[in-house]
């Protein structure tokens, strides 16, 4: 299953690794830490120029991590995450 993360972004579910709020996760200095490394490592995508309200870490089958940065809310995307488990289960 895939899950939508704005614009004509979309990932694998089974890639997801979590999804983070931009303004909770950020107080930490431990995630603005992770955040920045990303960035200065080329693995931040944005997925809008809008303001970001959260982020996706994915890893992919390599082993390659790539951080996604959304306009959508982290409550919306983890609805979608869930709604796509809901309908395996029937």
């Amino acid at each position: 299953m895939y899950l939508h993360l704005g614009q004509d972004t979309v990932v694998r579910l089974d890639e997801v690794v979590g999804i983070f709020d931009m303004d909770k996760s950020t107080i930490s200095k431990h995630s603005r830490q992770f955040l920045a490394d990303a960035q200065k490592g080329g693995r931040v995508v944005n997925v809008s120029e809008e303001l970001p309200k959260s982020y996706v870490v994915c890893v992919d089958r390599e082993g390659t991590e790539t951080v996604y940065v959304s306009q959508i809310s982290s409550a919306t995307l983890k609805k979608r995450a869930g709604f796509m488990d809901e309908l395996a289960y029937r």
